[in-house]
């Protein structure tokens, strides 16, 4: 009983900043579901303070809606969340609902179904962690490039393992930093356009 109750308590997340700051969120127990760990969405939204407010942000891999909420706290006009878990999915509307977030919608799909038509509206800031053994980030990125779905100065945040190598990106993502904590490397680039 105590380690179901361990379990149980483990899948919780904490909103770090904006509106919703200190906001504890459930999230399911999915196979490959990591979020990013707290002290890697402050520094991120560190890095993004200035582009947040009244962004327009896409979360393709939104898992436990730790981006895509956070951007929502923090004053983005509309964060568009994709997740293609039926389970997962249900909890991101439940906790969008518990947060009364106007700014969030979410889309049980696939990133590459999402992706496959031409934007009608570009996105702002592009949030990519899909989950690692799926080796996605260049299909990804084509799509995104290829179908217009990035504003002309987007900012795109890209999560990957901390011991592989960057995946192959288009050359007009320009690399503005890049770090590592424990197992996850994180970089943020910008269109160059």
């Amino acid at each position: 009983m105590a380690k179901q109750n361990k379990q149980k308590s483990s899948n919780k997340l904490r909103l770090i900043g904006g509106s919703y700051r200190s906001r504890t969120l459930d999230f399911p127990d999915v196979e490959g579901l990591r979020p990013t760990p707290d002290r890697v969405r402050e520094t991120v939204f560190n890095w993004l303070q200035s582009y947040v407010p009244r962004s327009r942000c896409l979360d393709l891999f939104a898992g436990s809606g730790g981006l895509g909420l956070e951007a929502a706290s923090r004053g983005a006009e509309t964060v568009v969340m994709i997740e293609a878990n039926k389970l997962a999915a249900k909890q991101l509307k439940t906790n969008i609902d518990l947060l009364q977030s106007n700014s969030c919608q979410i889309h049980n799909q696939t990133a590459e179904s999402f992706l496959a038509k031409t934007a009608e509206k570009p996105f702002d800031i592009v949030f990519i962690d899909p989950p690692y053994q799926a080796d996605m980030w260049t299909e990804i990125a084509e799509l995104l490039e290829s179908n217009q779905w990035l504003a002309e100065d987007a900012m795109i945040y890209l999560e990957c393992p901390s011991h592989a190598e960057l995946p192959k990106l288009p050359t007009n993502w320009i690399q503005k930093k890049d770090k590592k904590a424990g197992e996850v490397r994180y970089c943020l680039f910008e269109i160059d356009a």
